[in-house]
């Protein structure tokens, strides 16, 4: 019974350090003017860079703490914090740099027990532990002027014979 009681403390403790160790998974390093929030829907993710844009700031982000297991699943979580943290800046699109894997902590499971006499005792452990790794990707979140709108020239009448 005392072994259970001291269980569930070490379980919460455990899973509290986790959640709190995988706080921090987007940053910005701003070199350009800023302009007012926006939507993360309304940011475009660009992988060549468009013929006009100003660079706003470089930004990282990842998919640590999400909590996603595949690899697609990671790479969307990535994408959408770096969207967001350009949303933040006024940037309406990201300028995509880098992708890559990024180790993100461990699980470990063990247990034990052990026995003893008068003259001797003898204990026996068992243990594994799991890599847990995240997407993480750099961009420059940037700010890409809409084109004016053309005007359409109003077809000519045809003229009757």
């Amino acid at each position: 019974m005392r072994s259970r009681l001291y269980f569930i403390p070490v379980m919460f403790i455990s899973l509290g350090s986790l959640l709190i160790s995988g706080c921090s998974s987007s940053s910005a390093v701003v070199v350009g003017e800023t302009r007012p929030a926006i939507t993360p829907e309304q940011v475009v993710l660009y992988l060549e860079p468009p013929e006009v844009y100003e660079e706003i700031a470089f930004i990282e982000a990842s998919s640590k703490a999400s909590m996603t297991f595949s690899e697609q699943a990671k790479m969307d979580v990535m994408i959408e914090r770096l969207k967001k943290e350009a949303a933040k800046l006024g940037a309406n699109g990201v300028l995509l740099q880098t992708t890559g894997d990024q180790q993100s902590g461990a699980v470990s499971l063990g247990t034990g027990g052990g026995t003893h006499s008068r003259s001797s005792s003898v204990g026996i452990g068992i243990g594994t532990s799991i890599g847990m790794s995240a997407k993480a990707g750099k961009g420059m979140a940037i700010f890409v002027p809409q084109p004016e709108p053309v005007p359409v020239p109003e077809p000519e009448p045809a003229e009757e014979n």
